[in-house]
């Protein structure tokens, strides 16, 4: 039959030529003119998932508030606009490589204190801005522009979740349980997003995007909420946290390095999720042994290693010794959770790899030791 289709196909094409066209240069055109309809019908189609998107997300947070609703204020500010954001964070941005450290502003890229996720809201502020807060948006062009739907949908959640505890609202949070497809696409949307941006940054990092992944953090930290977001996008986290850790690796562009500590600062954020933070100091333990082995194969044998890829691994060790600091100082954690198939490959002949790396590597044969301190303090306490 598929024979018999293109056979048919082409005899449909040799008559209908136009003179003065081979039928090479016909059937290109056709081609053309076709793929034109497909593009223009999987526009059409995006912009239909996006308004059922947009829909469900509305009904979702009404079944879990019914008194919540959304009203049209452009001149309105998000939650997090007035807490998360500094703008003098963003003047100080260099847009040079970023290795000027002088200003703790300039590497802290994402505008985010460390003390940002204690801090309580405002019961009276957040209700007036519930009241007015931005009206949720799909039709957007820009990369940018594409995250505000999942993002205010999702700040929409966090501060309704806010004002229940605080006795101002009502809410059902068992609903979310009952429909996974629409904070599940959402988590997806913010997750795909972030990624297109820290695959091709731009400096300064623009409030949105900053805003952007203080939304993300205070979603998987939130007790309540984390749960739900876990249990439906898991998969999707993980593969996001496999695309940080790709994206630092692979960064070969001489002015890189506040991209990766742009990078670097939203993984160790990620790790404040326990769940998350053991799997990614997995992930990260895996990447740190591969390529110490690899360097070590090299040096033995005398050969040529990148150094493109060994200055890149030093973001991978500072996150990976963070993350396991925060581990050992947490005392909700058990001792069980260290005891993980890739601990045991990266504790097994590092002193041996460490002896041959020392003298001609002796900044990563450090952060190897520091590494192998800190998970065997885990496993003694």
């Amino acid at each position: 039959y598929l024979k018999i289709s293109k056979l048919a196909l082409a005899f449909a094409i040799i008559r209908s030529k136009p003179p003065g066209k081979s039928c090479k240069e016909y059937t290109e055109h056709l081609a053309k003119t076709v793929s034109k309809q497909d593009f223009g019908w999987k526009s059409k189609v995006e912009a239909l998932e996006a308004e059922v998107l947009r829909l469900r997300q509305e009904l979702l947070l009404n079944k879990i508030c019914p008194r919540f609703c959304l009203e049209n204020n452009a001149s309105a500010e998000t939650p997090l606009d007035q807490e998360c954001i500094n703008p003098m964070s963003y003047s100080s941005q260099l847009e040079d490589s970023g290795c000027d450290v002088s200003n703790d502003y300039a590497f802290d890229s994402l505008g985010m204190d460390s003390d940002f996720y204690q801090s309580e809201h405002n019961v009276n502020t957040s209700k007036r801005v519930l009241e007015r807060v931005l009206p949720l948006n799909l039709c957007s062009t820009s990369k940018e522009e594409s995250l505000t739907a999942p993002v205010q949908f999702l700040q929409h959640l966090l501060e309704i979740k806010k004002l229940s505890e605080g006795g101002i609202l009502q809410a059902d949070f068992t609903e979310l349980e009952k429909d996974s497809f629409t904070i599940c696409n959402s988590v997806s949307r913010l997750l795909d997003g972030l990624t297109i941006f820290y695959n091709s940054p731009k400096f300064p990092v623009s409030n949105f995007l900053a805003e952007a992944v203080c939304v993300l953090v205070s979603l998987i930290t939130d007790t309540k909420l984390s749960n739900h977001v876990l249990k439906k996008c898991f998969k999707k986290l993980e593969e996001f946290k496999k695309n940080l850790i790709q994206i630092i690796l692979r960064n070969s562009s001489i002015n890189r390095f506040q991209a990766l500590h742009t990078v670097s600062h939203t993984l160790v954020l990620l790790g404040r999720n326990n769940i998350l933070r053991n799997s990614l100091v997995s992930l990260l333990l895996s990447e740190v042994r591969q390529f110490a082995e690899q360097l070590l194969q090299a040096h033995q044998i005398q050969v040529m290693y990148d150094i493109t890829q060994y200055e890149n691994i030093f973001p991978l060790c500072m996150i990976l010794e963070q993350l396991l600091q925060n581990q050992t100082e947490d005392s909700n954690v058990s001792s069980s959770d260290y005891d993980g198939e890739e601990k045991i490959k990266f504790l097994k002949n590092l002193d041996q790899i460490i002896l041959y790396l020392s003298d001609e590597f002796p900044l990563f044969s450090l952060y190897l030791w520091r590494v192998s301190v800190l998970l065997n303090s885990a496993q003694i306490q």
